[in-house]
C-alpha cells in the first residue's frame, strides 16, 4: 500500500499530490529551493513524527518535541519515520564516536570481564561515571590551567609587578608582599626552588591580613571557572596531567588486555581497532566488530572512538547516524535522508548506496533528498521538483523511473544526459603561497605551493587531510555555518538594503522610517511583528495561526496605509530579490541575483536558508573586492547540478576580479574547471595526510589517485 500525499501546500508547494511506493528507494531531485525538503521533511517526516508522538501518554508527550500539522488535504498510509539529517551531533564534550555508536559500552563490558587487573564492573571503565572517570578532569580528558608564563613575569620582582594576576597594591598582592617569605625586590626568576614552590603552591597559613595561599591555588579557586576576559587571557587548555587525556582513572587505565588498556583501544583508528578485536577471538567483542565493520564500510574507518562528536562534519555525523540503524532488526519504517552523499568522495558514494539498499531490503521505505547522479541512479522511484526555485518551484515536474528521468526534458533530466570536459584555457599563477612542514592532525610534514590569482581545487577522499591542510592557507574562510542573527533576520536586513527601503517609504510618505520596521514602531500590536500567533497547549501539539489583526503581514494598520510605487512595505517583503531590484535598483539586491539567490524573498528568515545558500550569502559583502585569498569548504554541498554551474560562474568571477580562490571539494565539475589541483591521500586517516598530486586537471587525468580515476571516468560519461 503506497504512501498517499494529496494537496500539499507547505511553504512553496502548489497543491502537490504524490504516491510514494513502500519498501523502495525513492530519490527526490530538483534545484535548490524547488520544494524537495518541503515534501520530504516539512510534510512526510513531520506528520509521521507528529502522529507517532500522539500514541504516547500525555505525560510523555509533554516531554517530546512538538510538531504542527503540515498544510495538506490528505496524508495516508504513513509509517514511523526515522530522520537522518546533517545536523551536528550534540552531547557536549562527553559525547564521542564511541558513546554515540554504543561501541564504547561493549568494550567496557569486555574489559570488566577480561581486563587484568580488573577495575570492577563495566561502569568502572566509563569516563562518564564517577567510578571510572579521572578525578582530576572529571572524565573530560582536558584541564584548564593558569599559564605561568602569562601570569608571572620572571624578570620582575614582586614590588615591580611580577604577579600579573594580582596587581600591585591589591588585597591579594598584599598577602604575598606581607607574608615575610620573599625578598620583594628580588626578580622572581632568581628565586630558589623552595621560594618558587612557596609562591606558586604555598600551604595555607594565617597572616595578619588574611590567609596565605599560593598564586596558582588562589587563582584556581577564585578565578579559573569565571568566564571573564581577564581570566581567558591567563589560562591555557591542554591534556589533563593526571590521565594524559585518557579521561579514565588510574584503576581503569591499569587494566589491560594483551598489553593495551581501554584508552589505547579508543585512540586507534576504527579500521585498526576492528583488526585488533578480531585477533582476540572473544565473543563479547563480536557486536563491536560488526559495528566497526559497518563504520569502515561507510568510509569512516579513519575515525577513532575517542573523537568528540562535536568535531564531526555534517556528512560524517549523518553517516554515523546511519550506521546506528543498520544493526536494527526493525522493519516497516521510513528512513529519510538529507543529501547523504555530502562530504563523500566519488569513490565512497557506492558504499553509501549499498547501505541505503541494505535498509530497503530489510523491509523499509527509504526516501532520499539528493543531487548526486550516482545515488539517483540507484533509485527505484524518482520525484523531480521544480521547474525553478522559490515561487517558481513547488511542482512535480517528473515522477517515475531513473531511465524516464534521464529521457525527460526537465532540468535534472538534461543535466543527467550532459557530459562535460576540461576547460580549454587555464589561468597562469601570479605567484605562490608556500605551506611548509604542515603536521596538524594526520598531515605528514606536508610542504606544498598554492598558486595565487587562480582557482585551485583541493581534492582527496574524506579524511585525507584536505581541510586540515587549508587551515595553513591564510585567507578568508567561507563555509556553510549559520549566519548570526535572530529569527527576524532576513536577506534584506543582512545586506543592509532594508534601511534604504524604509527611508524611501519614509521620504515618500513624510513619516518616520521606524514605522516601516516590524521590529520597531511598525509592528502589529497583536502579534508583535511575527505575523503568527502560536498557542502552547501543554501536552497537545502547538497550534500556530496567522494573526487575524495583520493577516500575517507583520505590520500595523498605520504602517500598511502608506505605499511606495503602489506597494505596501509588506508587499515589498514578499517580493523576490530580482523583483525588488527592478523596483528599487539597489546594488545589494542586484548582488543576490549575481549570487544565484535572486529567488529569495526579502522577508525570508535567514534560519530557513540551506548551507549552500548561506555560504553564497556570506560572499555578498565581498563580491566586488580584489586581492583576497578565499578558502571555500565544499561550496557545492546541497547544490543541484545546474546550481553548480552558477556557483562555478561566481568562483570564476572572484578570480577574474583579482582574487585567489581555493576550493576544498569532491564535485568533479569543480575539478574540471579548476586551473590547478592539489590531491591529498592516498587514503584517509593515518594512511593519508600526503600530497599525492600537484598540477593541472589535464595532468591529473593520467595520474593513479582515486580522484584521477573518477575524473577520467566522468570525462567519458561513466
Amino acid at each position: 500500500m503506497d504512501i498517499l500525499l494529496a494537496g500539499l501546500r507547505q511553504n512553496n508547494l502548489k497543491n502537490v499530490s504524490l504516491r510514494l511506493p513502500k519498501e523502495r528507494l525513492t530519490v527526490f531531485t530538483g534545484v535548490s529551493g524547488s520544494g524537495k525538503s518541503s515534501v520530504v521533511f516539512g510534510t512526510v517526516a513531520t506528520e509521521s513524527q507528529r502522529q507517532m508522538n500522539a500514541t504516547y501518554s500525555a505525560f510523555i508527550r509533554n516531554r517530546l518535541p512538538k510538531f504542527e500539522r503540515p498544510l495538506a488535504e490528505r496524508l495516508a498510509h504513513l509509517t514511523p519515520a526515522v530522520v537522518i539529517d546533517q545536523k551536528r551531533v550534540g552531547g557536549g564534550a562527553r559525547s564521542t564516536v564511541g558513546t554515540m555508536t554504543e561501541i564504547h559500552p561493549i568494550l567496557r563490558v569486555l574489559f570488566s570481564r577480561y581486563g587484568t587487573p580488573s577495575a570492577g564492573p563495566a561502569t568502572a571503565y566509563s569516563f562518564n561515571d564517577p567510578q571510572g572517570m579521572c578525578p582530576e578532569c572529571h572524565g573530560l580528558g582536558r584541564a584548564v590551567r593558569l599559564d605561568l608564563d602569562l601570569a608571572i613575569d620572571r624578570t620582575l620582582s614582586i614590588n615591580e609587578g611580577a604577579i600579573r594576576v594580582f596587581p600591585v597594591g591589591s588585597y591579594a598582592w598584599r598577602l604575598y608582599a606581607d607574608s615575610g617569605l620573599f625578598d620583594l625586590d628580588k626578580p622572581v626568576g632568581e628565586f630558589t626552588e623552595r621560594e618558587w614552590r612557596l609562591l606558586l603552591h604555598g600551604e595555607k597559613f594565617k597572616l595578619e591580613r588574611g590567609t596565605y595561599e599560593g598564586v596558582v591555588d588562589r587563582f584556581n579557586r577564585l578565578h579559573l571557572k569565571r568566564d571573564t576576559e581577564a581570566t581567558r587571557r591567563m589560562i591555557t587548555e591542554g591534556p589533563c596531567p593526571a590521565c594524559a587525556g585518557a579521561r579514565l582513572n588510574a584503576a581503569a587505565l591499569a587494566s589491560r588486555i594483551d598489553g593495551l588498556n581501554l584508552a589505547d583501544y579508543s585512540a586507534m583508528e576504527i579500521s585498526d581497532l576492528a583488526e585488533t578485536l578480531r585477533g582476540l577471538g572473544n565473543g563479547v567483542a563480536e557486536p563491536a566488530i560488526e559495528a566497526l565493520n559497518r563504520i569502515e564500510a561507510i568510509g569512516l574507518g579513519y575515525l577513532s572512538l575517542d573523537r568528540e562528536t562535536s568535531s564531526l562534519s555534517g556528512g560524517e555525523a549523518q553517516r554515523l547516524k546511519t550506521v546506528r540503524h543498520l544493526g536494527s532488526s526493525l522493519s516497516g519504517l521510513t528512513y529519510i535522508f538529507d543529501e547523504p552523499s555530502a562530504g563523500l568522495h566519488p569513490r565512497d558514494v557506492h558504499m553509501l548506496g549499498e547501505l541505503l539498499l541494505e535498509l530497503r531490503d530489510a523491509g523499509n521505505t527509504v526516501i532520499v533528498v539528493e543531487h548526486d547522479r550516482d545515488i539517483i541512479a540507484m533509485a527505484d522511484h524518482v520525484v523531480d521538483m521544480g521547474p525553478g526555485a522559490g515561487a517558481s518551484g513547488g511542482e512535480v515536474v517528473f515522477e517515475g523511473t531513473v531511465a524516464g528521468l534521464s529521457r525527460s526534458r526537465t532540468l535534472t533530466g538534461r543535466m543527467l544526459r550532459r557530459i562535460t570536459g576540461l576547460k580549454p584555457e587555464l589561468r597562469e599563477p601570479k605567484g605562490w603561497l608556500p605551506i611548509e612542514g604542515a603536521s596538524l592532525h594526520n598531515l605528514k610534514k606536508v610542504s606544498v605551493r598554492v598558486p595565487l590569482g587562480v582557482l585551485t581545487a583541493v581534492t582527496g577522499v574524506a579524511g585525507s587531510g584536505k581541510s586540515t591542510l587549508m587551515t595553513y592557507a591564510e585567507g578568508i574562510a567561507i563555509d556553510q555555518s549559520a549566519i548570526g542573527g535572530s529569527i527576524r533576520s532576513t536577506p534584506a536586513t543582512y545586506l543592509g538594503v532594508m534601511d534604504r527601503i524604509r527611508r524611501l517609504f519614509a521620504e515618500t510618505n513624510g513619516v518616520d522610517a521606524s514605522l516601516f520596521s516590524f521590529n520597531a514602531a511598525g509592528a502589529c500590536p497583536a502579534c508583535g511583528g511575527r505575523g503568527t500567533i502560536t498557542m502552547d497547549l501543554a501536552f497537545m501539539d502547538p497550534v500556530t495561526t496567522v494573526c487575524d489583526t495583520c493577516e500575517g503581514r507583520r505590520y500595523s494598520s498605520e504602517a500598511l496605509s502608506h505605499r511606495y510605487e503602489g506597494r505596501t512595505i509588506a508587499d515589498v517583503l514578499a517580493m523576490t530579490a530580482d523583483e525588488a531590484h527592478e523596483l528599487f535598483g539597489l546594488e545589494g539586491l542586484a548582488t543576490l541575483g549575481e549570487l544565484g539567490l535572486g529567488y529569495l524573498t526579502l522577508g525570508q528568515p535567514l534560519t530557513t536558508l540551506s548551507g549552500g545558500e548561506r555560504q553564497r550569502l556570506k560572499l555578498a559583502h565581498r563580491l566586488r573586492e580584489s586581492g583576497n585569498v578565499y578558502v571555500f569548504d565544499e561550496p557545492t554541498t546541497g547544490l543541484h547540478m545546474a546550481d553548480v554551474d552558477t556557483m562555478m560562474a561566481l568562483l570564476d568571477r572572484l578570480v577574474d576580479t583579482g582574487n585567489t580562490v581555493i576550493v576544498v571539494e569532491h564535485e568533479l565539475e569543480v575539478v574540471k574547471r579548476a586551473d590547478w589541483v592539489i590531491d591529498m591521500g592516498p587514503e584517509a586517516g593515518r594512511h593519508g595526510g600526503e600530497v599525492v598530486f600537484e598540477g593541472t586537471p589535464a595532468q591529473l587525468v593520467h595520474a593513479s589517485t582515486h580522484t584521477a580515476k573518477h575524473l577520467a571516468r566522468s570525462l567519458e560519461g561513466r
